[in-house]
């Protein structure tokens, strides 16, 4: 077997993202710790690894150069946290999305770690100014805020207090490079980060199209993901201006007129209740219906094609 990479990492929580980020951890070497307050919830989260990571030995989509066995021998439970952080280069937090209750765990680790650990935090909105108020070691603190499903897509937003040391920005970038994720580095925090400020950007206009009666929620969804997620899979909407003109300066000359125009027609921030969220909820049922099972069902469907999608552009970089 191949030695693991130096250092160890520690997942505060054994969630499906706790699970995820132990899957990405492994398939980079690295020993990794899933710490929780309950031996059940350990117990089953590594067997869900075992699960998962089997099937994707089978289906030829696991991740990094060792085995599916291989892998899950660097992957331990913990249930003492004292002794989980213990010798950790990288802690990632994983606890459910309340503010009150992140901070509760890192003023407490706060106490345990030395002067050398990243501490990271995995929410998708909570601001760092908020999350890390009044840590002793607030230098070595930072979001680094995984995609769901994060095994699938590999973007990773890291977002930094305004007084994290440029270190730890620079650590965690390499570290999630080295596990085979594609950071990107936010400059100062901003509420929603800039994955959710776009998502909601889009989301909030897609509902105003369908308030509105311009187009139905089955075919408002067919306009992303036969249209412009075609080339979003691939390059963003900075690189698509760019190519839809001859260069970026060309675009802007040619579209910012009528840019500019149909900008200024966007309605009001939603709701998100009433009628209109009856008439999608129905369109989605229609196609995906809200039970369990088949909501089960999709999102592995779901997961299998974002495998396929990231093989596929692996197949398109190396050309």
């Amino acid at each position: 077997m191949a030695s693991p990479a130096a250092g160890e990492v520690v997942l505060i929580g054994s969630g499906l993202i706790g699970q995820s980020w132990a899957m990405l951890f492994a398939s980079g070497g690295f020993k990794v710790k899933l710490y929780d307050i309950e031996q059940q919830q350990v117990t089953n989260a590594l067997e869900k690894i075992r699960k998962e990571m089997k099937f994707l030995e089978e289906s030829g989509c696991l991740k990094g150069s060792l085995s599916a066995e291989e892998q899950l021998s660097l992957i331990s439970g913990c249930l003492n946290i004292q002794a989980a952080v213990e010798g950790a280069m990288h802690i990632q937090e994983c606890v459910p999305e309340n503010l009150e209750l992140k901070k509760k765990i890192f003023a407490q680790l706060d106490q345990i770690i030395d002067d050398k650990v990243v501490l990271s935090s995995s929410t998708s909105c909570l601001l760092p100014s908020k999350l890390f108020a009044g840590l002793a070691h607030v230098k070595q603190c930072i979001v680094a805020h995984p995609v769901n499903p994060p095994y699938y897509v590999p973007l990773v937003e890291l977002v930094p207090h305004p007084e994290t040391a440029p270190s730890t920005v620079d650590r965690t970038y390499a570290l999630m490079q080295k596990i085979g994720q594609s950071p990107v580095r936010v400059m100062k925090e901003i509420d929603g980060f800039a994955l959710n400020r776009l998502q909601y950007a889009i989301i909030s206009e897609a509902w105003r199209l369908v308030e509105e009666g311009i187009v139905s929620p089955s075919d408002l969804d067919l306009v992303m993901s036969d249209g412009l997620g075609m080339r979003y899979a691939f390059i963003g909407p900075l690189e698509t201006m760019h190519l839809n003109a001859e260069g970026m300066l060309s675009y802007c000359d040619r579209y910012s007129e009528g840019m500019q125009r149909v900008l200024k027609t966007f309605g009001p921030i939603p709701d998100f209740s009433g009628a209109t969220v009856e008439k999608v909820n129905q369109a989605m049922c229609v196609k995906v219906p809200n039970d369990p099972e088949h909501l089960a069902a999709r999102r592995q469907w779901r997961d299998e094609c974002l495998l396929r999608l990231a093989k596929l552009k692996r197949q398109m970089q190396s050309q």
